[in-house]
């Protein structure tokens, strides 16, 4: 079994009688599902991270392509109103 240790939160009223209800509708406890959001949250925010570095890395590269801002929103407009028109048949 993975080691734990205690942490306690302050948390708004609404917070705590939502989390009530979702344990009743659950049948899990309040801990396990603090556990599970705190992790879903630690997993997004690594992820995120991740993908700003490497956005970062791949916009600073030597071979780095930027396109201009009027010619991407002209291309994107046509490409729509081509999916209008074939949505429209």
């Amino acid at each position: 079994m993975t080691p734990t240790t205690t942490m306690t939160i302050r948390l708004p009223v609404t917070v705590l009688k939502s989390l009530d209800e979702i344990t009743h509708s659950t049948d899990q406890t309040k801990s396990y599902l603090a556990t599970k959001a705190i992790e879903e949250f630690i997993a997004t925010q690594e992820w995120q991270g991740q993908a700003i570095e490497e956005a970062v890395r791949a916009a600073t590269a030597p071979d780095a392509v930027f396109h201009d801002h009027a010619d991407v929103t002209t291309s994107m407009k046509k490409k729509i109103a081509a999916a209008r028109k074939s949505s429209c048949r």
